[in-house]
C-alpha cells in the first residue's frame, strides 16, 4: 500500500483491472466471471460500492483512491502487507476512517502489517510492536505500550515529546527535546544491540545499556 494514493494508481486504467493486475499476472482466477467476483467482494470490504469498477481513478476522493489501493493488495490474499506511510497523504478527517479499516482488516482476516510512518500517535493505534529507526539503523524495539511507558533511546523520546497533546495547556508547558546524536561516544565502547527487558531491545554501548537498565528499574 504505497504513500501517494493517486501516484499509485494507473490513471489510465479501470478500477476493475488496477484491483484485478495481480491475479490477472499471477493467473489466479478460473474464468471471467471468478476475477469479476472477486473484485467486487473485495471493493465491498473496503467499503466502496461494486459498480466503481467501472470507473477511473481521478473520479475518486484521495480517501476513496486509497481504498482502492488497499483492495488491489487484498485481492492477493496475502498475508503480510506493506504499508509505507498509507495515510501521510491523507485529509486528517479521512486518517481515521483509513486506520480504522486497516485495523479491521488485520482482526478479520488475520493479516501482519510493516506499517511504516513517521507519527508515532498513528503508529501506536495500530501496531503490536514499534521498531524506532534512525539513519536505516534499528535503535529501539519494543511492544507499543512498553514503548510510549518506558522510552530508553534519546531519539525514542525526541520522536515521543514531538507527539501533539490535545490539551492546550499540557501542550504549552510540555518539554520539547532535541536529539542530539553527539550524546553517544562510540570510539571506544563499541554499541550493541541488548535485551533490556524481555522484548524491549535497544542499540547502545556497555555505558549507555547500564544507564537504560536503572531507568526502566526506577
Amino acid at each position: 500500500i504505497f504513500q501517494d494514493p493517486m501516484a499509485s494508481l494507473n490513471e489510465r486504467a479501470k478500477v476493475d483491472y488496477i484491483v484485478s493486475e495481480g491475479l490477472i499476472n499471477h493467473h489466479l482466477y478460473k474464468d471471467e466471471k471468478d476475477r469479476e467476483d472477486k473484485v467486487q467482494k473485495v471493493l465491498r470490504e473496503v467499503g466502496l460500492l461494486p459498480e466503481f469498477a467501472s470507473r477511473f481513478p481521478h473520479e475518486f476522493s484521495g480517501g476513496q483512491r486509497q481504498r482502492i489501493g488497499i483492495a488491489r493488495a487484498l485481492v492477493m490474499e496475502p498475508e503480510f502487507i506493506v504499508a509505507d506511510e498509507p495515510i501521510s497523504a491523507l485529509d486528517v478527517s479521512i486518517r481515521a476512517q483509513v486506520l480504522n479499516l486497516l485495523n479491521r482488516l488485520k482482526r478479520d482476516r488475520g493479516l501482519t502489517y510493516l506499517f511504516i510512518a513517521h507519527d508515532l500517535s498513528v503508529v501506536r493505534f495500530i501496531s503490536d510492536r514499534i521498531a524506532v529507526i534512525h539513519k536505516g539503523r534499528i535503535v529501539e524495539l519494543a511492544e507499543s505500550e512498553e514503548l510510549f511507558l518506558h522510552p530508553l533511546h534519546p531519539y525514542t523520546k525526541a520522536l515521543l515529546s514531538a507527539v501533539p497533546i490535545p490539551d492546550p495547556e499540557i501542550e504549552k508547558k510540555k518539554k520539547l527535546l532535541v536529539y542530539d546524536p553527539s550524546v553517544h561516544d562510540y570510539s571506544v565502547d563499541q554499541p550493541i544491540w541488548e535485551e533490556i527487558t524481555e522484548g524491549h531491545f535497544v542499540y547502545g554501548n556497555k555505558r549507555e545499556l547500564e544507564q537504560y537498565r536503572k531507568e526502566i528499574e526506577a
